[in-house]
């Protein structure tokens, strides 16, 4: 159990001495297949479904494939300190690659798959990497512009087979077939890598600008990962659904605790697949963004709302039950009491729904709506919510799930060996192994990043409840005031407003002006089934954004979810939008999160039109 002690003035943190003694046994991330070799000999140790099936690397096929690959790679000339940049889709092969390149000290770039080819070529430049593995033949022919402006420096390997491009597998040959000299001098080299060398270069969504390469050590990662996997408790004989890509940095903690506890991992095929990928494993946990759990919400509400007589109305008062969920019996015993009854009427139906074996899921990257986690662990689904930056790699505070240590609608305590305070202008400031090397390349920044005592600005604003609960609020850039003074928090009034199966996406507006007002890309779905049974010939969005009707239902629920805002705080105009916003289409980042800038930009004459004098 963690044990934590309290410091002057809301800092708080936790005793550093149980990492220690467990960085005797991992230290370094490749030190995880030692301790694969050791405790967790299993057929499934990674799995990935290639052509309808499910393919399943074992212990000894992930050990052997990592340092044939790491073979390879010293065999071709690569050393410590050089950079290999990965664009690839969650598999297996990330891993291997991952793996061989930690061993000889070569820092891995793990790079979004949904970029533009002048950012992939941006991140190839600023980093200098001398090779590039990409996963398939559609994101070659993505990164091939970037690749003809760099020029023949860089080499690329794929996972698939693609024509014209060199084969991982040959790396691995080469490596497999590599002297006893060449395995000699790796193994000295392993043991000259050190917790605190730089072991991988992330870079940052660019919400706001050009991404920002951060430097993280094995160390930043290690105590993270460790930390995380006291937290979550899996077992050796679980499977666990990985969604996050594991280029985000969420997603590779979450691959490394579950290596760390030995459960069996499984790479989702896509976000479209995630729920028929969960029917086929039966996962244990998985892990996620708010925008998958509320899309799971949304199309678990959508069938109640679909149900007739008795049968609705049962669905939706379990529902409600749920949104007044506490833990540990804290609403009383008359109210557990019902929440039995809603769980064998209604709750095990959404298990089952999830796979039936779900009782964990790691949640971060993003605002968590407080109604969904209060209803997810009411159906005994436990979110833990968990804060952090890519910076912070990634965990700072985290939920857990004993009593006293959990508190729904925060972001929870800090992870062990971390502190936090908060500033006198509200920011949340971070201090412990986990945070950042630095910014590549970028001394400037990384000075301006921490304040004079070393703390580590972390851009948010927040609280702390209770003297250790962290509630945070918004980005500190991202607040904004009005003409009037008044200081607007965009994120929690958007919070609010995503509450409404009508809004897919909102962002909230009205920097400088009298009043704060919103662009709403509506819940396109949800107005398939309004269309139906209202009878309303709508063919598309363009109609749909303009119809009398429509206006005024979003008035309408504007109007009630205003009453739960403070005057400056309420919506006064709105603008429907008739597009869906996706990272594809650049409105939001690789992560989920809103591109303000982006939008806008992309809406200047609506939002002019917004504030027309």
């Amino acid at each position: 159990m963690t044990h934590f002690f309290y410091l002057a003035e809301g800092n708080f943190t936790a005793s550093p001495l149980s990492i220690t003694r467990m960085e005797n046994i991992v230290s370094r991330t490749f030190d995880l297949l030692n301790r694969y070799r050791e405790h967790f000999d299993k057929e499934d140790a990674l799995c990935f479904k290639q052509n309808g099936a499910w393919k399943k690397f074992s212990t000894a096929e992930y050990i052997e494939y990592s340092h044939s690959f790491c073979c390879g790679l010293y065999e071709s000339g690569f050393k410590k300190g050089d950079k290999i940049i990965t664009v690839s889709s969650s598999r297996p092969e990330w891993n291997f690659a991952d793996m061989g390149m930690s061993m000889i000290g070569v820092v891995h770039v793990p790079v979004f798959t949904s970029l533009s080819a002048a950012e992939y070529e941006y991140i190839m430049r600023d980093s200098g990497a001398g090779m590039i593995i990409v996963s398939d033949r559609k994101l070659y022919r993505t990164l091939e512009p970037a690749l003809a402006n760099t020029g023949p420096s860089c080499q690329v390997i794929a996972f698939d087979e693609i024509e014209g491009v060199t084969n991982w597998l040959a790396i691995v040959e080469k490596g497999r077939k590599c002297s006893a000299q060449t395995k000699t001098e790796i193994e000295e080299l392993k043991k000259q890598i050190t917790p605190g060398d730089f072991a991988t270069l992330i870079y940052t969504s660019g919400t706001t600008g050009k991404p920002k390469g951060v430097m993280l050590s094995h160390r930043n990662m290690v105590s993270n990962f460790i930390s995380a996997a006291s937290v979550f408790k899996l077992k050796p004989t679980d499977r666990y659904l990985s969604i996050l890509p594991l280029c985000h940095v969420g997603g590779r903690l979450g691959n490394y605790q579950t290596q760390y506890s030995g459960a069996s991992i499984y790479y989702a095929e896509s976000m479209g697949t995630i729920a028929l990928n969960m029917k086929e494993i039966r996962p244990d946990g998985f892990d996620a963004v708010p925008r998958v759990l509320e899309k799971f919400y949304d199309v678990i509400t959508s069938k109640g709302k679909n149900l007739k007589g008795i049968k609705k109305s049962l669905f939706f008062w379990a529902v409600n039950l749920g949104l007044r969920y506490q833990p540990f019996g804290e609403n009383g015993w008359f109210y557990e009491r019902k929440l039995r009854l809603a769980d064998r009427l209604i709750f095990s139906k959404w298990r089952e729904a999830l796979g039936g074996n779900v009782r964990i899921v790691g949640c971060g990257g993003a605002s968590l709506q407080p109604r969904l986690e209060k209803v997810f662990w009411a159906a005994g689904i436990k979110i833990i919510n968990m804060y952090g930056l890519t910076e912070t790699s990634p965990i700072i505070t985290i939920n857990r799930t004993e009593k006293g240590m959990v508190k729904l609608g925060s972001v929870g305590m800090t992870i062990e060996g971390v502190e936090v305070k908060i500033s006198d202008d509200g920011e949340i400031l971070c201090k412990g192994p986990n945070v950042m090397l630095g910014y590549y390349n970028d001394p400037e920044l990384t000075k301006a990043s921490f304040d004079e005592e070393g703390w580590f600005r972390t851009g948010d604003i927040g609280h702390l409840e209770e003297g250790k609960f962290l509630m945070v609020t918004d980005r500190k850039k991202e607040i904004f005031k009005l003409s009037n003074g008044k200081f607007i928090a965009p994120q929690r009034v958007e919070n609010i407003f995503k509450e409404s199966p009508l809004i897919d996406q909102i962002m909230v507006i009205g920097e400088h002006e009298k009043f704060a007002s919103a662009l709403i890309s509506p819940n396109f779905k949800y107005f398939e089934d309004w269309k139906e049974t209202h009878k309303v010939p709508l063919s598309t969005n363009e109609e749909l954004i303009s119809h009398p009707e429509v206006l005024s239902l979003f008035s309408s629920e504007i109007s009630r979810l205003n009453q739960r805002l403070s005057p400056p705080e309420r919506i006064i105009r709105f603008r429907l939008i008739r597009d869906e916003w996706s990272p594809a289409t650049g409105e939001l980042s690789p992560t989920l999160k809103l591109r303000r800038n982006f939008i806008h930009s992309k809406y200047s004459s609506v939002v002019e039109q917004v504030y027309k004098r």
